[in-house]
């Protein structure tokens, strides 16, 4: 191939590019001397990878997109000294180390020119082709757009990418690489950037290459990571592991030979090494764990690569007759794959001198997938007949990409709901057709069922777990055999965001939030509204040039949306408030100020005790009429209604004041409430039902029944009812009733850990 290197003159290679106006221009900006000796890229590793699985013609248009890319890249330095052209190189010759095809390397010589040059995508297409300009526009950042914050920017740009990822995956491994790279360098960078890069390589790209199953990029990542986030411990325990090192050389080299001759022995032909646990997995174990360094003894492990399935389990009965095995410590990632595609066995073993010892098995094309992951069959077309299962499992996350996208609402919520999907452990169900079901850990019943199909999320109405009915919050655990019941008539419920784990069923049951009693949230919206305004001594009615002013620099459409996103608490409506006052400083007509005696009635808002969509009641505390109330302003969930001395309550008031509002009971309820009761009885024969007949009496359902043994009177039993009462009234009128049992010895009402 024989790319020239960056640094040759135009004439010193034959066919080299022609020097543009632009290039030129570019080249005379003064550059201010490198900190080191200019670095000199060469290409000759990158030729003969390139040259190893493509062809000449291919190998043409990398030669031309690496001409281009150096000539715009011409007079640009790296804060190493480096010329620039010699990070593109490095990008292409690690996605060269996956085979990733002709447009993917291209793209890597490229992928800098749109962010940082200012070449136009019409350009690209025109030079390259649409494939090679979309991925390069994938990679490029939003730098032109305006934010309101670097949070929002950050989140808009990883929308971007991982929606172009999702529509061919090539994006994002280039996008590894270049990130990679840039790891390795990054110690020419200010302190503070080192950080921030480093801590956004850990939550969003360190788990991306895991779900991806590229564990090269993992490990390293990680370690790059945690070298920049915490040097001082980094160096700490790179000096402890090396220490170690040296100790228990001959206890490896001991375990090795050992196992290189039983496996001989039982004629079984495998490839047998000692491997090191990564800085950052022997942190994290220590963390985790609270053990000291020298607690933590597997510091060391080995992996046998054998030449089928059946030698893998023929080595692990192998191993297990040579050195006993831990209790629990065994993983069949063969019979059971992780969800990134990893296939293993993993058993930890109990070696020479007590010291535990942990040993992977594969098949040689098990580990080139472990290694490479999504990159060993790396797939950018939807043809489900041709895929692997990797690819399967990969080509279904990166769908679930798109569905995200489509039902939420700003960039933020967005990234929010696919960091909750690259947490990396994973539980692994079944469905009653036995089909293996892979959820991350913590995972409820109820994101069981939005992976699923989201219709079958929000139509459900109940969940047996192992053939037993269950609560729709229960967290999964491997194993569990999970059958979901639903109803055409089912619609979600604001609570429901409370426990789901995914951020499929997150963005699903938000979406969904949204959309219905639409008009119920912009009435509330307005409300709300109102109040922040008149707290600022403004009218509520807002001037025409003033409410233009604010839809164009809030992204709403017209108010009533406006409206509906304080309905839902997608925004506060004491900081549009506050905006509206800054706008008005600056707008005419100004926004007629109200009689201060005005100003100082805030009409609280009426609640009647439809648990709704805008408004719902607290199950902490579960508030009836005749409470004193306030109301909780919660993100897509709209008003959460609790009782003034909530314990909870109190506390997240004083966290976040601004999102807590006056409510008030309405005169006209017909409804009834759920109300928790605990009984302190003596256990005598009848009680209980006599207990339930003189709540029926008394007007009122039981909802549920529970019994515990008191600790503090050996001769009391707990009694625990939900009963449903029409208000405080009726509530004290049962409670009565119930107290003139001579069985019972107390009786109060639980809320929130206030008794």
């Amino acid at each position: 191939m024989n790319l020239p290197s960056p640094d040759s003159s135009p004439t010193a290679v034959p066919g080299a590019r022609k020097v543009t106006e632009r290039a030129k221009k570019r080249a005379q900006v003064p550059v201010p001397p490198p900190a080191a000796p200019p670095f000199v890229a060469s290409v000759s590793d990158l030729t003969q990878k390139l040259a190893s699985y493509l062809g000449p013609a291919d190998l043409k248009k990398i030669r031309e997109a690496y001409r281009f890319s150096d000539e715009m890249h011409l007079g640009q330095m790296r804060k190493s000294g480096e010329p620039y052209i010699s990070h593109p190189i490095a990008v292409a010759e690690i996605c060269a180390d996956w085979k990733l095809d002709v447009q993917a390397i291209m793209a890597a010589f490229l992928h800098d020119v749109m962010e940082d040059q200012g070449v136009k995508r019409e350009e690209l297409i025109e030079r390259f082709g649409v494939p090679v300009a979309d991925l390069v526009d994938g990679l490029s950042k939003l730098e032109k757009i305006e934010f309101q914050s670097q949070v929002e920017m950050q989140a808009e740009n990883f929308r971007k990418m991982l929606l172009a990822m999702a529509r061919d995956v090539r994006v994002i491994l280039i996008k590894l690489a270049d990130r990679l790279h840039n790891m390795r360098t990054l110690d020419h960078m200010s302190s503070d950037k080192r950080g921030r890069i480093a801590r956004e390589t850990m939550e969003v790209y360190v788990p991306i290459a895991h779900r991806l199953g590229l564990n090269n990029i993992y490990r390293e990542l990680q370690d790059l990571s945690f070298l920049h986030l915490y040097p001082m411990r980094y160096q700490t325990l790179a000096k402890a592991v090396k220490a170690a090192r040296g100790n228990r050389r001959e206890v490896v080299g001991k375990i090795l030979d050992t196992v290189k001759h039983a496996l001989s022995a039982a004629k079984l032909d495998a490839d047998v090494s000692g491997r090191e646990k990564t800085l950052f997995g022997i942190y994290r174990k220590m963390r985790n764990k609270h053990l000291s360094f020298s607690q933590v003894l597997d510091i060391y492990g080995f992996r046998i690569v054998v030449e089928d399935f059946a030698a893998c389990y023929q080595t692990l009965g192998t191993l297990h007759a040579l050195y006993k095995p831990m209790p629990g410590k065994f993983k069949d990632y063969i019979a059971i794959p992780k969800i990134n595609g990893y296939q293993s066995l993993h058993t930890t073993l109990i070696g020479p001198y007590g010291t535990p010892v942990e040993f992977q098995i594969r098949t040689a094309e098990m580990h080139y997938v472990a290694e490479s992951g999504v990159a060993a069959h790396w797939l950018y077309k939807s043809d489900d007949d041709n895929l692997t299962d990797l690819q399967q499992r990969t080509h279904s996350w990166l769908q679930s990409l798109l569905d995200i996208q489509k039902q939420t609402g700003d960039s933020a919520e967005f990234l929010e709901h696919v960091k909750v999907d690259l947490f990396p452990d994973s539980v692994y169900v079944f469905t009653p057709k036995s089909k293996i079901i892979a959820l991350p850990r913590g995972a409820t019943a109820l994101d069981f069922a939005y992976s699923i199909h989201t219709d079958i999320g929000s139509q459900t109405i109940a969940v047996k777990i192992n053939h037993e009915t269950a609560p729709l919050r229960t967290e999964l655990r491997n194993g569990d055999i999970v059958e979901i019941v639903t109803s055409p008539s089912s619609r979600p419920s604001p609570n429901w965001l409370n426990f789901v784990r995914t951020g499929k069923a997150r963005s699903a049951i938000r979406h969904h939030l949204r959309t219905i009693n639409l008009n119920e949230s912009i009435e509330l919206g307005r409300r709300l509204l109102s109040q922040a305004l008149v707290a600022l001594d403004l009218d509520a009615q807002l001037p025409t040039l003033l409410a233009e002013r604010l839809l164009n620099e809030s992204s709403a459409k017209s108010l009533e949306e406006l409206y509906a996103d304080i309905g839902v608490g997608s925004r506060m409506a004491s900081l549009v408030a506050r905006h509206i006052l800054e706008l008005a400083e600056l707008t005419s007509p100004r926004p007629v100020k109200v009689d201060s005696q005005v100003a100082g009635k805030r009409d609280p808002v009426i609640i009647y005790g439809s648990a709704n969509i805008s408004v719902h009641l607290a199950p902490c505390c579960q508030p009836i009429p005749g409470d004193a109330i306030i109301g909780q302003l919660k993100r897509d969930q709209g008003i959460t209604v609790h009782t003034a001395d909530c314990e909870l309550a109190k506390r997240q008031r004083s966290k976040e004041p601004d999102r807590w509002i006056e409510v008030a009971w309405g005169q006209e309820i017909n409804r009834r409430f759920d109300c928790r009761i605990l009984l302190l009885v003596h256990n005598e024969r009848g009680v209980l039902a006599h207990i339930a007949a003189t709540i029926g009496e008394s007007d009122a359902n039981i909802l549920f029944v529970g019994m515990d043994e008191d600790t503090e009177h050996a001769t009391l039993t707990q009694l625990r009812f939900t009963v449903q009462v029409e208000d405080r009234i009726h509530l004290a009128r049962l409670m009565r009733n119930v107290h003139r049992i001579p069985s019972v010895a107390r009786i109060l009402r639980e809320r929130s850990g206030l008794n």
